[in-house]
């Protein structure tokens, strides 16, 4: 079942990798990346699946992605979680074939899919995806994994996806003539869309602690803005964190890295873009403003939402419906060193044209976002 896989990235060739500017895989330093892959399918084990089939176009341009970028350490959202990890277990092997062991592997059951047996989103209806903790249509869609070279402490994750929403210091919980939907769902309602981990990894002599996260889009709700303002609160649920201000929560030492999907662009699209722009600028945080020429180059082509943009379009990392009612390319994925290391490079996996370019687009409308950093 191996063969299609090599067979498709050596169909590539090594006129397709020329010209794209990637730095040397680690030797001192670590590269650190995060990765919304979009794997996930419409019914439990069908990832799994089309993993152990092989010959998938979107798991095999997963694959190639994220084994021509060689990250040391990598969390990925948008892969489908099962009881027995198998189908992280089986991606793993896929790109170790190709030369890349990511030997450790972390993942807990996520809140999408979780049934609630409650009316979430107010259309009157139960049992729906958006009626569970998080959108799915089965318990473990879109869930959030840590693949590592390195030894994952599993004993000492600290884990935050159970947090009630109203629990979070400073909340703001959505209004419509009352709390939205309903003060009986609010109740039960979790922070987390997917899930919130502090994952230490051991690097050597070093312990980096990973907080990574995938928040919900803040669009697909009505004026009370529910998922807008959850997805600010899931932002600063991290911001929280690192103030020592939630309740039980020490704050990890540095260094640590804040990486994963926070669905909200600082200058561009819906949601509460100052909430990005104000963690963006903590001191605590290094921003590497990881940039590609071919995210430039797309926003400049398509035209539609992109045309008023107010940011840099060389740091989007997804490539939404770029109509003018639509999205349009925005940055929405981060990885973010603590202030105490160094960035020794940055970017956005998102070849300007080519072969490559038309892999990194089969594999998902995102983009792998990656940094470099040397350990203290």
């Amino acid at each position: 079942m191996q063969a299609p896989l090599t067979g498709f990235l050596a169909g590539m060739g090594a006129a397709a990798l020329i010209g794209v500017s990637v730095p040397p895989a680690w030797a001192a330093d670590l590269r650190v990346a995060t990765y919304n892959t979009e794997l996930f399918r419409k019914g439990p084990g069908l990832l799994l699946r089309d993993i152990m089939e092989g010959d998938d176009p979107q798991v095999r341009a997963v694959v190639a992605v994220i084994a021509h970028m060689r990250p040391d350490i990598l969390a990925l959202q948008g892969i489908d979680y099962d009881l027995d990890g198998l189908a992280v277990q089986a991606l793993a092997e896929r790109i170790s074939a190709q030369g890349l062991d990511l030997t450790y592997h972390f993942a807990h059951p996520p809140n999408t899919g979780l049934r609630t047996g409650l009316d979430m989103d107010g259309d009157g209806r139960t049992g729906g995806p958006r009626d569970a903790q998080g959108f799915g249509y089965f318990a473990g869609q879109g869930g959030i994994a840590i693949l590592s070279r390195f030894p994952i402490l599993e004993d000492e994750v600290r884990e935050f996806s159970t947090m009630l929403w109203p629990d979070l210091p400073g909340a703001t919980l959505p209004e419509d003539e009352g709390p939205f939907p309903s003060a009986e769902a609010q109740a039960i309602q979790r922070l987390s869309t997917t899930a919130h981990w502090d994952v230490p990894v051991k690097v050597g002599d070093t312990v980096l602690h990973l907080l990574t996260f995938h928040a919900t889009p803040p669009v697909f709700d009505g004026p009370e803005d529910a998922n807008g303002l959850r997805n600010r609160d899931e932002l600063r649920l991290w911001s929280l964190y690192l103030d020592g201000a939630l309740a039980g929560a020490v704050p990890p030492a540095a260094p640590f890295v804040v990486l994963g999907d926070a669905n909200l662009d600082p200058e561009d699209g819906d949601g509460r873009s100052a909430a990005m722009r104000a963690f963006l600028n903590d001191p605590r945080l290094t921003d590497p403003k990881p940039t590609s020429d071919g995210a430039t180059a797309a926003s400049h082509l398509q035209g539609g939402a992109n045309l008023d943009d107010r940011g840099d379009p060389a740091l989007d990392t997804v490539d939404w419906d770029d109509a003018a009612d639509g999205p349009g390319n925005l940055r929405v994925d981060y990885v973010l060193p603590s202030a105490d290391l160094s960035v020794t490079g940055s970017g956005v996996f998102w070849p300007e044209g080519g072969e490559l370019a038309e892999t990194v687009a089969r594999a998902s409308r995102h983009r792998l976002v990656w940094v470099d950093i040397a350990l203290p």
